[in-house]
This record gives structure tokens, sequence and C-alpha cells, in this order.
């Protein structure tokens, strides 16, 4: 072999050593939560130390912040399921019947809370269903008899098991990763903050713009922004900083929103007007814009970002003083210097949480309100309420009709799949799917450790048969550190959740088949119901969801025209923004964005014509906006613009007839772009 072949082959080995190093390294670390999990469970003798090792595992993530994260909303789901559970055995103490339907009924509000809530705060919803069902299922044992007097001490043992198996997870990984959430997440806040102003300052200079292709940009951010949300859980999983200041980071985010939203305005006036006279307009407000937002090199824009984001917080708030400042003569150009503000103004909420992840000793220490639910659409929370009420409800009569012996581990797993699996919408039964998958995997491997291994391998100390164990966790936690497709993630997260369940370890180790065979069946059971479950009762399809929300923002826009107020309109509608499938058209997503302008503008307009006193002249233009008339509408803001340009104000008082003016020539537009829509709410 030549020595050119024998060292591309060496590079080779290397770089695969360096790309195995990661995901094996999880997988060790996996083995070793487990590992002390049961230990633990062992050295206090509980009854029932799988539920410690299985919550170890579950709560091990690749990521330390999605760990600790997840393992802190994990207690928090355990403590209310186990409480639940408490209270409906204390209410239905004698009616099997009655505490089943109870039951049940705790799963579908579960479902509905983890459709609601994100991230982590999701999954807390979920557990806090499927752990009273597990509680539950103890409770009934094999006959179905609720054995009230048991209901506390087993809800304690059993919320004890699964906080041993938390903490010792959180020790473990806490121990052997530091994390770098929030380094991750400050390069992508950078790398998106700054890609929005550089792509706005191109718009800005017009000269050869191809505004589609601005538009699919514009679109692509969209997606980015998006995307910071999850990490943004995991960097307050490791930060307590970071978590008590996460209103601070949410409001980062809303800013880069609102930047997207003044950029829209722009290039949907500048569109509109020929390049000669798009230049002119466009000069005197390019002129201040901060030369240090601008960029000679895409890829060393983040890090100067990142260097010093509170001086260019500084920058940021003197460029804005100009726009506002600076008298204009013209609705247009006011308008192009107020949504520049604007854009400037969101990107200095960015720069503020960039500050706070970097630790910028000269960032503003103020709290920033709080954070806030929003709900987008209740009807695919209340699908899943309902699919979940019925999987469990189904499981648990069946179980009452044949008297099945493991019916209560049957209804364990059916509540775990279905309300785990809901939030996921039109991606639950494909992951259904994959769990399955992974769960028969797990039968065959937990069958062989339990029946072929550890009988004749002598594993008799604890040493010995962590070490059996960890031949099949560590390859298992690798390959799921290392997944990257959805059908991969869900087949080896269900090895990791159900390996425990399957070879169910005690102090002293049974080598029981029927028992075996009688909880496997079980678990397959649970699993088959909920995902026939996801098919009878199916989520929403992603089109459905679009056109929902699509439509609910509209008729949301209407009610603020009639004169409903909301607290926090851009939030309010922003919810949606970020909830849109995959799946919707750049013009869904258009349409979306333009009832978020529109409502903010109108918001604008209705206080600048209350204080000049030209509320009667607005009236009729939002009563046609109330009523989905785009062509009254038109027609009405054009009397509005005429009314506002005869006012005989000057200085400060002409700027604000002149931003009036502006207000109205964003909404006109934006009707015009989209008078389909607006005018019937049929999405495009």
């Amino acid at each position: 072999m030549s020595r050119h072949g024998a060292g591309f082959g060496a590079r080779r080995l290397t770089d695969a050593l360096k790309a195995a190093g990661p995901p094996l390294l999880f997988g060790l670390r996996l083995w070793a939560s487990v590992s002390l999990a049961l230990y633990v469970a062992f050295w206090l003798e509980l009854d029932n130390p799988v539920w410690a090792g299985t919550s170890a595992a579950i709560v091990c993530q690749p990521h330390l912040g999605a760990s600790l994260r997840k393992g802190w909303y994990r207690m928090i789901g355990t403590l209310v399921g186990a409480v639940a559970i408490v209270v409906l055995t204390a209410c239905f103490p004698q009616d099997r019947a009655l505490f089943l339907g109870g039951l049940a009924l705790w799963g579908g509000a579960s479902a509905l809370a983890a459709t609601l809530l994100r991230n982590f705060a999701s999954y807390s919803a979920a557990l806090a269903g499927y752990t009273a069902a597990i509680v539950g299922s103890d409770l009934l044992g094999a006959t179905g008899g609720v054995n009230a007097n048991a209901a506390f001490l087993l809800a304690v043992s059993r919320g004890s098991e699964i906080i041993i198996g938390i903490v010792c997870a959180g020790i473990v990984l806490a121990a052997t990763d530091f994390g770098d959430a929030p380094r991750r997440l400050a390069a992508q806040f950078a790398a998106t903050a700054s890609g929005i102003a550089d792509r706005f300052i191109d718009t800005l200079t017009v000269s050869g713009a191809n505004f589609d292709n601005i538009q699919r940009i514009r679109w692509e951010f969209v997606r980015r922004v998006i995307a910071l949300d999850p990490i943004i859980d995991e960097a307050i999983g490791e930060s307590a900083e970071l978590r008590y200041h996460s209103p601070i980071l949410q409001r980062a985010v809303d800013g880069l929103f609102i930047a997207l939203v003044g950029w829209r305005s722009v290039a949907n006036h500048l569109v509109r007007l020929s390049g000669n006279e798009a230049r002119r307009t466009v000069a005197a407000v390019l002129e201040m814009v901060p030369q240090q937002l601008r960029s000679d090199s895409e890829h060393d824009q983040p890090t100067r970002w990142t260097a010093d984001p509170i001086g260019l917080h500084h920058v940021c708030t003197a460029a804005i003083e100009k726009l506002i400042a600076r008298p204009v003569e013209t609705p247009s150009l006011r308008m192009l210097a107020d949504q520049t503000a604007n854009v400037l103004a969101g990107t200095m909420d960015a720069l503020n949480g960039l500050a706070l992840l970097v630790a910028d000793p000269a960032r503003p220490l103020a709290r920033s309100g709080s954070l806030r639910l929003r709900v987008p659409d209740w009807l695919p929370a209340l699908v899943n309420a309902g699919r979940a009420f019925a999987a469990i409800g189904a499981v648990a009569l069946f179980w009452i009709a044949t008297e099945w012996p493991s019916g209560a581990s049957a209804i364990s797993f059916a509540a775990i799949i279905v309300i785990l699996l809901a939030p996921r919408a039109d991606q639950a039964y494909a992951s259904g799917i994959a769990f399955l998958l992974g769960t028969l995997l797990n039968v065959v491997l937990a069958a062989t450790i339990a029946f072929a291994v550890l009988p004749g391998s002598g594993a008799e100390t604890f040493a010995a048969f962590s070490l059996v164990i960890g031949i099949c966790l560590v390859p298992i936690g690798a390959l799921l550190a290392r997944a990257r497709q959805p059908w991969q993630i869900g087949m080896f997260t269900a090895m990791t959740m159900t390996f425990m369940p399957l070879l169910a370890p005690t102090n002293q180790m049974v080598y029981d088949t029927v028992q075996f065979y009688n909880g496997t069946v079980a678990i397959l059971a649970g699993v088959a119901v909920a995902l026939v479950s996801f098919r009878l009762l199916p989520p929403l399809s992603p089109a459905y969801r679009t056109r929902r929300l699509l439509v609910l923002s509209l008729r949301d826009l209407r009610r603020l025209a009639s004169g409903r107020t909301y607290r926090d309109w851009f939030g309010h509608i922003g919810g949606r923004l970020v909830t849109v499938p995959d799946t919707a058209t750049p013009l869904q997503r258009a349409q979306l964005l333009a009832a978020l302008s529109v409502g903010s503008e109108i918001a604008e307009l209705r206080d600048r014509a209350r204080r000049l006193g030209l509320n009667a002249d607005l009236d009729p233009a939002l009563v046609a906006v109330a009523h989905g008339d785009t062509a009254t509408t038109t027609a009405q803001l054009a009397r509005l613009d005429a009314a506002f340009a005869a006012q005989s104000a000057t200085g400060p008082s002409m700027q604000t007839v002149l931003r009036a003016r502006g207000s109205i020539l964003v909404i006109s537009e934006t009707l015009k772009a989209h008078a389909v829509y607006f005018g019937s709410g049929t999405p495009g």
C-alpha cells in the first residue's frame, strides 16, 4: 500500500473515532445513570426498582441542559400525577368503574395540557397523566379492586422511585458534562439576528433586488427563529440565571419576529415603487442605518455580534432616535423610517438576549415581565384529549370485561403512548410505529438477557449485573445520540424507555417466563391500542391546521377592528406564527404575517386618530375591516388619509400626522396584496 493510501486510511480511522466519541460517551452516561439509580433503589429495598432505572433512562439526554430541564419537569409531573391518583382514589374508593373513568378523564386532561404547552413543560403535563396510570395500575392489581388504603403509600413509593432515577441521572450528567447550550444558543441568536439585519439592509439598497427571493429568505429566517425555542429550554436547564431572566429570552425571540414584520412592510412598499423612486426614497433612511450592522463577510458578522452585543445595542438605540426624530415630508418616507426603526427595535431585543447569554457585564438586569401561555388553537388539544380518554377507557373496559391479569399494565402503556405522542400531531402515528419497533427489539434483547445470559453467567453481584446491562445500554445510548431521522430517534428512545420494564430487575432476580410473557404482551397491547387510536381518531392534518390558524387570526383581526382590545396582540398572533406546520405554503405564511402587521398598525392608527380627533373618520374603515369588505376599507382609508392630510399641523404634530398616514399606507398595501384572504378569510 502506498504512503498516500495509508495516510488516507489513518485519517479516515481518526475521523471515525472522533465522530464515535461523543455518542459512545453518552452511552456510558446512560449506563452509569441507570446503574446508579438501580443501586440506590436496591439499597433502599424499594418494592419496584424498575421505575428508578426507567426514569434515569428517560431523563438522560445527549445534552446536559435537556437532561436537567427534563428531569426538573419530570419531578413536577410525577408529583402532580401522584397527587391526582390519591385524590381519585379518595373520591372513588369502592367503585372500580368510576375510578377507571376518572383515570381516563385525567389522561385526557393531561393530553390537552401536553398539547397546549411546549417543550419540556409539555412533557411534564404528559407525565402527570401516565404517572397516575402507573400508580393506578398497582392500586388495582390483577383483579381491578381499588386498594384505597394503600393509595398514599404507593404514590409515595412510586414517586420516590421516579425521583431517585431523576436525581441519579442528574448527578451523573452534571459530573461528566459541563454543558454548551448557552454557547450554542448564543451562536444561533447572533447568526439569526445578524442575518436578518444584513438582509434587511440589502432590501433597502433596492438595486437589483429580487423581492420574490427576499420573501423566501425571510421565511427561512422565520423557521430559524422558531428553531430557537427548544434550545432556549436547554440553556435554561443549565443556568439558574438564565432561568430567572427567561422572559428576556422570550422577548428576544419576539424581537426577531418584530424585525421580520418591519422588514415585510418595507419590502412590500418598495416593490410598488419604480427603481429610481425607490432609491430616492430610501436614500435618507439608509444613511441613518448603522454601518456596524452592515456585513463585509457573512462568516465574521455573528462573531462581531457575540463579541459586543451591548455596544451594538447602543448603536441601534442612537439610530432609532435619529429615525424617529428626523422630520420628513411624505407618508412614504415616514413609513419607511418608522418601519426601519421597528426592525432596529426588534434587533435591540435580540441583542439584550444575546448579551444575557454571553454574560456581557454591561447588559441590563431587568427581568422584563413574565412568560405568558399562548394558545394558537384549542381544537388540536381537544382532539388529543378525546383520543386519550377513549384509548384509556377502551383498555379499561376490555380489562373489566375479560378480567385479564395484565390489564393494568396495558392501561399504563396505552396511556404513556397516547399522551406522550399527542403533541406530535401528524407525526404521532409514525412515531408510535417506531416506538413499537423499538419495543419489539427490546423484547428479544430483554428475553436474551433474562433467560440466556443472567442465569448462566453467575451475575449474582450488582457489579456483574450492571456490566451485563451495560453491554445493552451503551450501544443503545450511542445509537440514540447519533440518530438523526425521526424514526431512528423514536425507535432508540423506545428501547431506552422499555428495557427496564421488560427486564424487570429485582433484588432477588426471578426468572419466570410466564411473568415475562404476560408483561410483554401487556406492553405491546397497550402500544397497539394507542396506535389504533391514532388511526381511528387521527390528528388534524397540517393543511387543515394551517387553514384554521389563518381563519382564527382573521377572526381576531376583525374583532380588533370592532373594538376588542388585546393586551398582547403581537404575542397572540405571533404564537400562531410559531406553530404553522412546515407544509404551509409561502402564501399562507405571508397571509399570517400580513394579519399580524395589519392588526399592529390598526392599534397604532386608532391611538393617533384619537389624539388628532379623527375617530369618526376612522370608524367607517374599521367597520369595513370587521365585515371583511376590502374594497370599502380601501376607499374609507383613502378618505381618512385625505382627512389627515387636511390637518394644518406643523412641527412634531405634522410628524404624528405623517405617521398615521404611514400606518394607512401599510394597511392599504397589505390589504391589496392579500385581498382574497382579508375579504373572505379563505387561505390561498
